[in-house]
């Protein structure tokens, strides 16, 4: 059995969850999440806890049930503090605005992408090289910022491009120029 799924989730105050059938719906002061359950996983709600326990002794429960219990965590995280990831980019001439829902983004193509966000996700730019990304949802928003990190990825010579705020780029040495 799962260590991680055999803990339970504590279900703060201000948070209300919602089971019905094979579906989990978290409301909160930060929003609301909805997601649907796997058949082989079992959910119970007592006393402003859930629990997760796999319904049979097959692989794929098994497999699922840690899986869940951390599904059903990070919704419940999301709606009580929401997540946050901070993207960095560098480079001459490479910067970033948000216009509304949309980030313009210059990297130094010829000509600017605009990356439209996802529903749930806000972004902010300070000082035209840290975008950090906002939003309940951690899946929705790890996608978003790995999107966002694709259309430059940092390389490794000078360090051009967009990283996450904790990522260590690894820098080669470049030609030496000795004949």
């Amino acid at each position: 059995m799962s260590r991680i799924g055999k803990k339970p989730v504590e279900i703060p105050a201000g948070v209300k969850v919602n089971l019905r059938g094979s579906e989990i719906e978290v409301s909160g002061t930060k929003g609301t999440l909805k997601r649907e359950l796997p058949p082989r996983v079992k959910v119970e709600m007592t006393d402003g806890t859930i629990t997760v326990s796999p319904a049979d002794n097959g692989r794929e429960a098994r497999a699922l049930h840690g899986l869940t219990r951390t599904l059903i965590n990070n919704m419940v995280k999301g709606v009580t503090n929401g997540y946050t990831k901070v993207l960095e980019i560098s480079g001459v001439g490479y910067r970033a605005d948000v216009k509304g829902d949309t980030l313009h983004l210059s990297l130094g193509y010829s000509h600017p992408i605009e990356f439209k966000l996802p529903k749930g996700i806000e972004a902010s730019v300070d000082k035209k090289n840290r975008i950090t990304l906002t939003g309940v949802d951690n899946e929705m928003l790890g996608m978003a910022a790995a999107k966002i990190r694709d259309f430059r990825r940092c390389e490794p010579y000078k360090g051009k491009g967009i990283k996450y705020a904790d990522e260590v780029v690894r820098r080669k040495v470049g030609k030496t120029g000795v004949k």
